[in-house]
């Protein structure tokens, strides 16, 4: 039996676990994925390389330490952070790290159509979420623009990320009514029914791509919606990191509609 499973603490909340479960029921695979709450990541990952489980997804709040114990790729270690370990053929050396959620944010957009190529980007927040997704747009060729409420925090990601700029919040209102495609990285509407964006500043040309799941329609994708734009709720960028990551692990083509309709009906 293959033994995939989910780093973090907590992790009891988290949708990986059915999500991944039925991709194996689908594929009549022999394989399990569990969850594990340590209390250090560096000990946790030696551990599962010593155990011989197979591959490990990274959450909160060991994404950026996990750096420091595997080999990360390129995109891995320009974001500053891993989300999934591969330890497929590492026996005894380091396992490498990926960061999949780049290429979530980026399978959600061609779900729906999107090209990043050319595009003007804005990206609302400047923490983990909006580096991967930053990183991301950037290297789709995407012209991309960094807002946050702390400025000081959108010029460090703009530092890092090539082709960028940062901006304050207030900014935002022209910032969006000419851009392309628009995403909040924010916790914003999480919690409340709050909108990190003016309704006035969307418009038909726009898509928008909301990183909040709960719930997954948020004011800003209804205001969205209203205006025209094109609109990406939260799951999907949380279905296609876990697809890339059982992809990368496996090797097989994950059923991508049957992880969709599991993820949906526990949202």
């Amino acid at each position: 039996m293959d033994v995939y499973g989910l780093l973090g603490n907590p992790v009891g909340h988290s949708l990986s676990p059915p999500m991944h479960e039925v991709a194996y029921d689908e594929l009549d695979m022999d394989a399990r994925y569990v969850t594990f709450e340590p209390e250090a990541i560096g000990p946790a990952i030696e551990g599962a390389n010593a155990l011989g489980i197979s591959g490990l997804n990274v959450t909160i709040p060991f994404k950026e330490d996990a750096l420091s114990h595997v080999e990360p790729d390129s995109l891995a270690e320009r974001i500053g952070a891993v989300n999934t370990v591969d330890f497929s053929g590492s026996d005894d050396s380091v396992p490498t790290g990926h960061n999949t959620d780049a290429e979530g944010a980026r399978r959600a957009f061609e779900r729906h159509g999107v090209s990043r190529d050319g595009a003007s980007a804005v990206v609302v927040g400047a923490g983990g979420a909006a580096r991967a997704i930053a990183f991301m747009l950037a290297d789709d060729g995407a012209t991309v623009e960094i807002a946050n409420r702390t400025v000081s925090r959108a010029e460090s990601l703009a530092a890092d990320v090539d082709g960028t700029s940062a901006h304050g919040l207030d900014e935002l209102p022209g910032l969006v009514s000419g851009a392309d495609v628009l995403v909040n990285a924010t916790s914003v509407g999480m919690e409340s029914d709050e909108s990190p964006v003016p309704a006035a500043a969307l418009h038909g040309d726009l898509a928008v791509m909301d990183a909040v799941y709960s719930p997954l329609d948020t004011r800003l994708l209804r205001e969205a919606s209203a205006s025209g734009a094109t609109t990406i709720d939260g799951a999907w960028m949380l279905l296609f990191q876990g697809v890339a990551a059982f992809e990368l692990w496996t090797g097989r083509d994950a059923p991508v509609e049957r992880m969709d309709a599991t993820l949906r009906r526990r949202l």
